[in-house]
Formats: structure tokens, sequence, C-alpha cells
């Protein structure tokens, strides 16, 4: 059964209603809490963990944030060290603790043994199960059948849409794309490892350059919470452009303010991966 644990969190913070009768539910970040949004409408009162314009990765929870973990009606987390400061807290959640990557057949990190990949969300068709599983935490079956149609919507649009491209590899600043590459017959070629924080060596370097120019990719792609520094670098050395591939770990502030959603951003990927892949 997948897992994903949804934390509810009160007033005091801007995602909530502050209606005091709602389901108060807490999300670690993001994918999380816009899915417990959907599905839980005004029956639940949803905060996250992590803000606009920060790296989830990077997020340490104050002693209040602690407290909303503990005090929740529903956590939703992801358990594979993504946000190790959660997965500690929610060991004294008192409320239903859901890890969403629970009974999820994971892929391995590159060059990782044991750590498995978290971004599942970036796959519709796994995301839709993770809905459906927060769904029925919340008892919110109608509106969870709304957004997973809507997620098997996008899935067939990112079929089609890649479905005759000349180029077949995506060359990513870090590997988050594995299950988005393998659902839809796609190569992922990662400069770093699934943390995007952490700095490539130098010969992981020459090693990503050396199979940029072995793959034949056109563009190198970069994400909007991290620097591009390393995609721009690996790019010059090829002779390719650099683009955004967006791995909705989180919006910026800029999307928050233009109501951008795990929606648009997916929609805005699957033009970038069409423009970067030749696809007809």
């Amino acid at each position: 059964m997948i897992a994903w644990v949804a934390v509810l969190v009160l007033a005091g913070c801007g995602a909530g209603s502050g209606d005091d009768s709602a389901r108060q539910v807490v999300a670690s970040f993001y994918p999380l809490e816009y899915a417990a949004q959907q599905v839980g409408g005004t029956a639940v009162d949803v905060t996250n963990l992590t803000p606009p314009g920060a790296e989830p990765h990077d997020i340490e929870l104050t002693a209040r944030d602690v407290a909303r973990i503990q005090e929740a009606d529903v956590v939703l987390y992801v358990d594979s060290e993504f946000q190790p400061a959660v997965e500690d807290a929610v060991r004294g959640a008192r409320g239903t603790a859901i890890d969403l990557l629970e009974g999820v057949q994971l892929r391995r990190a590159p060059d990782e043994e044991t750590r498995a990949d978290p971004h599942i969300w970036l796959d519709p068709v796994l995301y839709a199960g993770a809905v459906r599983e927060i769904g029925r935490a919340l008892d919110a079956e109608k509106r969870t059948a709304t957004m997973t149609a809507q997620l098997h919507r996008l899935d067939r649009e990112f079929r089609e849409g890649l479905s005759s491209c000349e180029r077949r590899e995506i060359v990513t600043s870090h590997a988050a794309f594995g299950y988005l590459a393998a659902r839809y017959g796609l190569r992922q070629v990662p400069i770093a490892g699934v943390s995007p924080e952490a700095e490539p060596t130098p010969r992981a370097l020459e090693s990503a350059v050396r199979r940029v120019r072995e793959s034949g990719a056109t563009t190198v792609f970069f994400e909007t919470l991290v620097s591009p520094r390393v995609a721009e670098t690996v790019a010059r050395e090829t002779g390719a452009r650099t683009g955004v591939l967006n791995p909705i770990e989180g919006l910026t502030k800029d999307q928050a303010a233009h109501e951008d959603d795990y929606f648009t951003i997916m929609r805005r990927n699957l033009a970038a991966l069409r423009r970067a892949l030749g696809c007809r």
C-alpha cells in the first residue's frame, strides 16, 4: 500500500484556512500539500513545512514545526532521506502519518546502492496512486476521482507528446527524473545524484561532459530552486544550450504569486522536453 504522510497544521501559516472544524493536515513539501488541498477542499486545513522559494532537502524544523507534526490529524511525508528532519519528527506524530513511498516499487538513486529516489510525483501515474492514498486518509472519494482523472489525462498528453522524437536522452542537473524517464521511454543523463545540493566532483563533471557528447543532447536542463552553474558549465563545454526542467519539489515565490501549480508546471516541462528532444 502506498503511504503518504499528510501533515496538518493549525492557523498561522498562509496556506491554511483557519477553520477550527477542518481536519489539520501538515505536508512536508509542495506536491503533498497540493494533493491534500485538491482532494480535501474546504474540509482540510493544509500547512506546507517548506515555504515557497525554499529547497525542501534543506529545511530545518523549528520547535513550532515539530509541534505541528505531533498535533496534526494527518501527516504527509516521504521516507527516503529526502527530508531527514521531517522523518525524525514524524516518529512523535499522534495522528495518521503516511509515508507515500511505502508500497511503491522504488528506483535507486544513480550511483547510490541504498538510497531510494523519492521523485514519484514526476510520473503522473505514480502520483495518482499517491493521491488515492491521500483521498482514503481524508475520506474524499469524489474529489480524489476528479484529480486522478486529471492525472491520467496528463499522462496521455506526455505519452502522445513524447512518442515521436529525434532524441531520447535528457541531461539533467540532478537525478530527479528517473520515474518520468522510465514512464515515457527516455534515458536520464544526470550530472549529479539525487540530491541537488551535492556538487559533482571534477571526475563526475568530466564524465557528464563525455556522456552529453556521446548522447548528442542539445540541451542541459537545470531547475528553478538551485543554482544553474553546473548545468551552464556542462553546456558550455559541450556546445549545448540550457533549459529549465522543473522537479516540482516546491514553488518559487514568483510561481506562487502567479498561481502556478503542479499541472501548469508539468505541462511546461512537457513543452521543454519536446523542444529539447526534437519531438514531432
